[in-house]
């Protein structure tokens, strides 16, 4: 349904939308609009028109604008020994400890081993985080993995050919050694696989088990200056990027439907 055909109980003026999304005021929003630069569910959208905040996709500028204030949209450091669930029958430390002060049920996007550290997303945006996981769309994560050295230069191009796993093969998209220093040696890596502890076999595959394992990024999203135990809202830009990169389909992606519930099926 276009926005000009709006017809349910929760359409509102388009400007007001872009208003409360935080884009802009009413009234330069209604510039937005009048200069074509606004779109509703893929149409061009024009003064006048109404859209559902809720069901209806917006862009501006070709930028996904975020217009459901129930959605929530988090990054964390998720220091090293937390269990990357909300919950622990075990009494260990989890996720849910470092974000009690979230209002609304967030779920972690794929998960981080209790013995590795880094970035985690969290969300009740079940379609985003269903194709965030999905490894048709292939979503880059980057790490820093830390292993006793020194590291032959032959261990990256194995790894970047490929390597054989108990559950078939695996690879690197990218490897680069940052640091070496005596007998330690600091490599980023990069790769879109999302099975269970996967970096870490990959490495000891060939021979240099990981002592230290840090997620730096999820596709766009970067862990920066993150403290660990501490957790902050993604900008709407970084919203919007994570949009763009999942937006397109991936290779052999089923058709999409609406996800209600984050499902918990891949684990880096």
């Amino acid at each position: 349904m276009s926005s000009a055909e709006a017809r349910t109980e929760g359409a509102e003026r388009l400007q007001k939308i872009l208003a409360q999304a935080g884009v802009a005021s009413r009234r330069a929003s209604e510039d937005l609009i009048a200069m074509r630069r606004v779109t509703v569910n893929g149409k061009v959208a024009k003064l006048g028109d109404k859209a559902d905040p809720i069901a209806d996709v917006i862009h501006v500028d070709g930028q996904r604008i975020v217009t459901d204030a129930n959605l929530v949209y988090l990054a964390m450091n998720k220091p090293r020994g937390v269990v990357s669930t909300m919950a622990d029958d075990k009494g260990r430390e989890a996720v849910a400890d470092y974000i009690g002060n979230i209002s609304t049920r967030v779920y972690h996007v794929g998960r981080l081993d209790a013995d590795s550290e880094g970035l985690l997303l969290l969300t009740n945006d079940g379609t985003l985080a269903h194709k965030l996981m999905h490894p048709s769309y292939e979503v880059p994560k980057t790490y820093l993995v830390e292993v006793v050295g020194p590291l032959p230069r032959v261990v990256g191009r194995e790894l970047m050919a490929g390597v054989e796993l108990e559950d078939g093969p695996a690879r690197l998209d990218d490897y680069r050694l940052k640091q070496a220093i005596d007998k330690q040696a600091l490599i980023e890596v990069v790769l879109h696989e999302g099975r269970n502890r996967i970096v870490r076999r990959m490495f000891d595959h060939v021979g240099f088990p990981v002592q230290r394992l840090v997620r730096t990024a999820i596709g766009p999203i970067k862990l920066g200056d993150l403290k660990a135990g501490r957790h902050r809202r993604l900008n709407a830009g970084e919203v919007a990027a994570l949009f763009k990169i999942t937006d397109r389909k991936g290779r052999g992606a089923a058709q999409e439907e609406t996800i209600r519930e984050i499902p918990e099926v891949y684990e880096d």
